[in-house]
Order: C-alpha cells, then structure tokens, then sequence
C-alpha cells in the first residue's frame, strides 16, 4: 500500500512543481533559475515539516510516503536544478551559477531545519 501512496503523491507533486516552476519564472526576467528554486526550497519546508512532525507525534506510515516520498519528491527537482546550474556555466554565467549552487543547498538545508523546528514548536 505505501508505493500507492507514493504515486498518488507523485502525481500531484511533479505537475505542481511544472506549474510552479512555470508561474515564478515567468514573473522574473533573469538567468536565475527562480522556479527551480522555489518548488526546491517548499520541498524541502515540506520534508522538514513532515519529519518534526513524526518526530514529535505519531504520523502514520501511509501519510509518510504520501507526502514524503511522493508529494515533496516529486516536487523536488535536483536534476533540474544541476542542469540549469551547469548551463549557467557553460555560457559564461559563472558568478549566477556559482550563487545558484551556493544559495540553492543553503536556502533548502535552512528550509528543512525551520520546517522541523516549526513542527515542534506547534506539536511540542
């Protein structure tokens, strides 16, 4: 049952993150990748939620996978985000590459942290 639970989190959170990624870039006229990192950074808000919430109470192993491996992986992209990162080098926009990296792993680890102290703090 749980890799039923992770597709049906799949399913809403691949097109999620394609309608997201599409609304945010479309409203910033610059190289950065702001779509990418919007959807990354709620993924990991999410992943860090989720897990101060399992921490902190019991979160049933279906509404884990649910959210978990499906909503939030599906909304996740990694491989966009090293491939607009790499295509930013490769024509010439190394400082914006260099800062997408730098502030992309910075602005998610951050994320994942507040969404788990947030969890706490309204479970705790």
């Amino acid at each position: 049952m749980n890799w039923l639970m992770v597709i049906v989190g799949a399913i809403v959170g691949a097109p999620l993150r394609y309608l997201t990624d599409r609304a945010v870039q479309a409203r910033h006229d610059t190289a950065l990748p702001w779509g990418t990192f919007t959807v990354n950074v709620a993924a990991c808000t999410g992943l860090g939620l989720l897990t101060g919430t399992a921490t902190a109470t019991t979160v049933p192993s279906a509404a884990q996978h649910l959210i978990g491996a499906g909503l939030c992986a599906a909304l996740s992209t990694y491989s966009t985000f090293s491939f607009e990162t790499v295509r930013l080098a490769e024509t010439g926009a190394r400082l914006f590459a260099a800062a997408n990296a730098l502030v992309s792993v910075v602005a998610g680890l951050a994320a994942a942290y507040l969404g788990g102290a947030l969890a706490d703090v309204w479970l705790g």
